[in-house]
């Protein structure tokens, strides 16, 4: 087989090509990378560079092509076509915000409530709101099948990739303006879930290039404080949620103190309580709606 050196060399010179571009997965991504490139798993290609083997031309071509393309700081994702989020692939692309693994504990959140209820012989009602891609809606269908389950999207582009990851999943998927969604369901909803646009405006230039210029901006920022958007989910989650509700909201973790005030200044919520995602970093809120006598 004509090669282009071994698959140890390709790799570790595309890992320090993606570093000194600024890559912090730098190894990570050209692993998935030579993987789509190659159409082998990673225990292939190891098993292949341990007996000598090597990458033939073709496939050496389009490795090339892929970190030249990560260089540039395109999302990995994007050049993929998958994001893992918990237990499921999802498919994008341009025009929708990217999952990131530290939204994963809320989704677990919002997942332990409804099997909560679930518990209890009632099927629960849950919302995701500013669903982007529709991972969290996703989880919530793969992981609580039970429930009755509903998101909304603003961005028309968006809330296509959306359609696709909840094809068969039962999501009563809708686009529009989460200020005015499902009022059909007000008073009824037990668990409400959003990751919203929450970076400030004057932070613009201080995001990752893979976010700030790949993500759709409606999905990244939010005002001068980034809180705009937090401010009309306090008094959507009031309207939407039943007596004894949750509501839970991602933020930035310079926010972790100004969200939860958000919620206490409403004036409807109880239980306010800030998260840590999986690097222990301040990453949502979660607040009750108070259960009335007989409610």
């Amino acid at each position: 087989m004509e090669g282009q050196g071994s698959i140890r060399a390709v790799l570790a010179e595309a890992s320090c090509r993606l570093a000194t571009a600024g890559v912090e997965s730098a190894d990570a991504d050209a692993m998935a990378l030579l993987e789509v490139a190659s159409g082998r798993s990673r225990s292939e290609l190891l098993i292949t560079d341990a007996v000598g083997g090597v990458l033939d031309d073709a496939a050496a071509g389009r490795f090339a092509q892929l970190i030249t393309r990560r260089e540039t700081r395109e999302p990995l994702q994007h050049i993929t076509g998958v994001a893992y989020f918990r237990h499921v692939s999802l498919q994008v692309g341009p025009g929708v915000f990217v999952p990131r693994p530290e939204t994963e504990v809320m989704a677990g959140w919002a997942i332990d409530r409804l099997r909560e209820i679930v518990g209890t012989g009632r099927v629960p009602i849950g919302v995701d709101l500013c669903s982007g891609s529709g991972a969290i809606a996703r989880s919530l269908a793969d992981e609580v099948p039970e429930a009755e389950l509903y998101a909304i999207e603003l961005s028309e582009d968006a809330a296509r990739w959306a359609a696709r990851n909840l094809s068969g999943t039962g999501v009563d998927l809708r686009t529009g303006d989460m200020a005015t969604a499902f009022p059909e369901l007000d008073g009824t909803v037990d668990v409400l879930v959003c990751n919203p646009p929450y970076i400030p405006l004057a932070a613009w230039e201080s995001v990752q290039p893979e976010a700030r210029d790949h993500d759709p901006q409606v999905a990244l920022f939010s005002g001068d404080d980034g809180l705009d958007a937090i401010r009309i989910l306090t008094r959507v989650a009031a309207r939407l949620l039943r007596p004894g509700g949750w509501v839970a909201v991602e933020h930035a973790e310079v926010q972790a103190e100004s969200v939860p005030a958000l919620f206490a200044e409403y004036g409807s919520y109880e239980q306010i309580r800030d998260h840590r995602d999986l690097s222990g970093r301040p990453r949502f809120t979660t607040a009750r709606f108070p259960q009335f006598a007989g409610g």
